[in-house]
């Protein structure tokens, strides 16, 4: 059923955190983690020495998201949004997106 909105244990413990990391990442939290990833490059091996405020900075701005009440409402929405999507017409989000 697309309209259905009841969640599986796996969508709750997984599909909806693991869309709540990437958002996160991607979006949210995009210069921190750009800024870790270029001290990474640059220190190569030493980067758990010399990309710690980096490393913390990007952390902190994960983590603060990652337990957002209202961040997990929307992403909750959306993911229950692209589910109805795919159940009506049998196309992922993904697929949809490549053939654009």
């Amino acid at each position: 059923d697309p309209d259905d909105r009841s969640l599986r244990k796996v969508e709750l413990q997984v599909l909806i955190p693991e869309k709540i990391r990437q958002k996160s990442r991607n979006e949210k939290c995009a210069e921190e983690v750009k800024a870790f990833t270029a001290c990474g490059k640059d220190a190569g091996l030493l980067v758990v020495v010399k990309c710690r405020k980096e490393n913390a900075v990007m952390k902190s701005c994960l983590n603060k998201w990652y337990h957002d009440e209202e961040f997990k409402r929307q992403c909750t929405e959306e993911y229950l949004t692209e589910r109805s999507e795919f159940r009506r017409t049998g196309i992922s989000r993904k697929k949809s997106k490549e053939k654009h």
